[in-house]
């Protein structure tokens, strides 16, 4: 029986990959993990492919090599594993301290001025990256041959500060809802870009017109793509690592800008998928109580499952701290984030091929340890 004739047998399933800078290493181990319980020619099991932020790179990449899994994960993996900070931003002290001074001059010019968009590191790097590995033409033609139903890339507008779907489909329709919507379109490296541009860290991008940044600040509800572009179930790959544990009798500190920082980036990349997750259980309750000719046309119930990190990512990241370029760490060092510092920035940041490789293999590990209840969502038994 062909993969193609397969495919339409099967609940049309969607995978989710959320942001989160340097820690969505991890969603390339869940990834290894579950194509290598695959035949080794099998097309991915998912038809709808939804990332934002670091994320949405991911999900780019793994369109780009749908019709088979085992070459979109390995392709993926190889990156990940061989990632440096250079790759990404630009790490050397002229370019570091440059920029920044830069950055200071043009807060001081006249508002009419057409200023360069304001940021802490220059991403330029990534930019080059993309460009070199991915073959983006190649999502048309896996659509074409019925290896995809859409793939969509979530960014956030700064001009209207909707949340925006930037979706690659042969069959769906635009969309329009309160703060979100769905733009057809032919995806490019400006979404990905765009939709990876960490607020403040990162510069924003100029897509149509518009100025955008990471996917997750504006995005209220991060299962809506998928439910629009028509899946039935939706695999999420979280980046929401368990919290440190404190022993008894710790003394909090006073928070600095650093911790204030880091809490600010776990809030934008972890809380509203939790709620979004809860309101979906909650339509999915009610829809069950309903009798069929009752059913609202317009809602269907959708079954979820996620997998989230079994470690916490900063402690981790503090033991690969020392591998970040020296002009990064005095960077951080100015506002605070130091080895020890209970700031999660360091996990977003630290584009290094240890720290991702460690990544990678818990998210492996993660990965094989759920395996018999990620086949059976993903119909693969």
């Amino acid at each position: 029986m062909s993969s193609k004739l397969k495919k339409t047998q099967h609940s049309k399933i969607a995978l989710l990959l959320t942001g989160g800078g340097a820690r969505a290493a991890y969603q390339v181990g869940v990834l290894k993990a579950i194509t290598q319980s695959m035949p080794r020619t099998a097309p991915l099991p998912f038809t709808i492919i939804n990332g934002t932020s670091a994320g949405a790179i991911n999900s780019a990449a793994l369109a780009c090599y749908a019709s088979c899994a085992h070459l979109a994960s390995k392709k993926l993996e190889w990156v990940w594993r061989n990632f440096s900070t250079s790759q990404v931003y630009k790490s050397d002290f002229l370019s570091v301290f440059s920029h920044l001074t830069r950055n200071i001059l043009t807060s001081f010019q006249s508002e009419h001025i057409n200023h360069p968009p304001a940021s802490l590191l220059n991403n330029q790097p990534l930019r080059k990256l993309l460009n070199e590995i991915l073959d983006l033409a190649r999502i048309e033609r896996n659509l074409h041959k019925n290896y995809l139903d859409a793939v969509s890339i979530t960014a956030s507008s700064y001009t209207t500060g909707d949340s925006v779907a930037f979706f690659q489909s042969l069959t769906q329709q635009p969309w329009q809802r309160a703060k979100r919507e769905g733009q057809a379109t032919r995806i490019n490296v400006e979404h990905l870009m765009a939709s990876s541009a960490i607020p403040m860290v990162f510069p924003s991008v100029n897509v149509y017109n518009h100025y955008f940044g990471d996917g997750s600040i504006h995005q209220l509800s991060p299962l809506s793509p998928s439910v629009h572009l028509g899946a039935e179930k939706i695999f999420i790959i979280g980046v929401d690592a368990p919290k440190e544990l404190h022993p008894p009798g710790y003394q909090p500190h006073y928070p600095g800008l650093s911790n204030i920082a880091g809490h600010l980036l776990d809030s934008v990349f972890t809380d509203t998928l939790q709620s979004d997750l809860e309101r979906l259980q909650r339509i999915n309750r009610t829809l069950g109580l309903l009798p069929a000719r009752d059913k609202h046309q317009e809602l269907k119930q959708i079954e979820t499952c996620i997998i989230n990190p079994s470690q916490n990512f900063n402690m981790i990241a503090a033991q690969y701290y020392d591998d970040m370029p020296l002009a990064i760490k005095v960077l951080l060092r100015m506002i605070g984030v130091k080895k020890r510092s209970q700031s999660s920035l360091t996990s977003y940041l630290l584009f290094e091929k240890r720290y991702t490789q460690k990544l990678i293999e818990i998210g492996y590990q993660d990965g094989l340890k759920k395996l018999p209840e990620i086949r059976k969502f993903l119909e693969l038994e």
